[in-house]
């Protein structure tokens, strides 16, 4: 039988995470929801998780292949291969809040063309909540197709975290989805690149409880939010200049601040330097200030890092620990001393 959601996870080497995630869809899952695991060839204990959800979950299916393609191409294929009139972008280490597939499947029957879900940001064992609510749009918002730019204005940046996504299904394979693989942000491209058809929400509650700082491609960070991501968004046809020019630089690697920053964490050095920045520097006061961060000692920018994350401003919680998780964080040092 034909589902009206398509719950698509792709994953890869997530034992450790993925039996809770699927714990907290088991607990509330109504009729007419199946549930898509695509694992992009896991090594660890990841299929025998999620085949024991099986008795709880009677729609799940679970396809292993062969290699992994990346989480672009995962989720494509997962999409393609669920039956749900509608998708579900979801993570494989988040949880999902008591009482959403309800909520979730009431704003499916309003035929949106998209649904976008609001979360919260835990500490990685859930125990301590570090933001609340990350949309902070205090009520539910509809948006007309022709509010398309006010759609992107307020909901692109959020949507950096693809498990916020619920669209039509067949939307999404009507749309061009081979040129953001390898992007990391498929569904921003696939969502963004033309006018939505119908009317779009945006959920207000937080609807998922998002585990902070328990992201694979960590170490290649710089390269995928300062290159990658800043790619994707200037690609974007239907979205003018002027419009994403109010969200986002045009090379925001330019930024002195956002050097330091990547660099602090651990993430921005000189082979990143040579690979990303250096083939696109058009002026000496650009490549000095990229080359000098760069070289600038890790532990050094780790603390000017901490020092600005205890300031407050919205993100400071999660900033500060970024800085901890860094190779760089001069704590690491006082806990192998004797």
């Amino acid at each position: 039988m034909t589902a009206h959601l398509s719950i698509c996870i792709a994953t890869l080497n997530r034992a450790a995470f993925i039996g809770a995630t699927l714990e907290s869809i088991a607990a509330q899952l109504p009729e007419g929801v199946e549930v898509v695991v695509l694992d992009g060839a896991s090594t660890d204990g990841t299929q025998s998780i999620v085949e024991s959800f099986q008795p709880q979950i009677p729609t799940l299916r679970y396809i292993r292949q062969d290699r992994n393609s990346g989480v672009d191409r995962d989720f494509n294929t997962a999409v393609e291969l669920a039956s749900g009139t509608y998708v579900w972008l979801m993570s494989d280490d988040d949880l999902v809040k008591p009482g959403v597939l309800a909520a979730l499947m009431a704003a499916v029957r309003e035929e949106y063309s998209l649904i976008v879900l609001n979360a919260e940001v835990r500490t990685l064992d859930l125990s301590q909540e570090l933001d609340g609510d990350r949309l902070r749009f205090g009520e539910n918002r509809t948006y007309t197709p022709a509010q398309f730019f006010q759609l992107f204005d307020d909901t692109s940046a959020y949507l950096t975290y693809i498990g916020a996504v619920v669209m039509r299904r067949e939307l999404w394979l009507a749309r061009d989805r081979k040129s953001y693989f390898g992007s990391y942000f498929i569904h921003v491209g696939v969502i963004f690149q033309a006018p939505l058809p119908g009317p779009s929400l945006v959920i207000a509650a937080p609807c998922i409880s998002i585990r902070f700082g328990n992201t694979q491609w960590r170490p290649k960070e710089f390269e995928i939010r300062m290159i990658r991501w800043t790619r994707l968004i200037w690609s974007l046809p239907a979205i003018p200049d002027v419009v994403r020019g109010r969200l986002y630089r045009k090379d925001p690697w330019r930024s002195l601040k956002s050097l330091v920053f990547y660099r602090a964490k651990g993430t921005y050095s000189l082979t990143e330097y040579r690979k990303w920045v250096a083939p696109e520097l058009t002026s000496s006061l650009d490549a000095l200030k990229a080359i000098s961060v760069a070289c600038l000692p890790g532990v050094i920018a780790n603390l000017i890092g901490l020092c600005y994350c205890s300031l407050p401003y919205q993100d400071s919680k999660i900033h500060f620990l970024d800085m901890k998780a860094s190779r760089f964080y001069p704590g690491r040092w006082f806990k192998r001393s004797p």
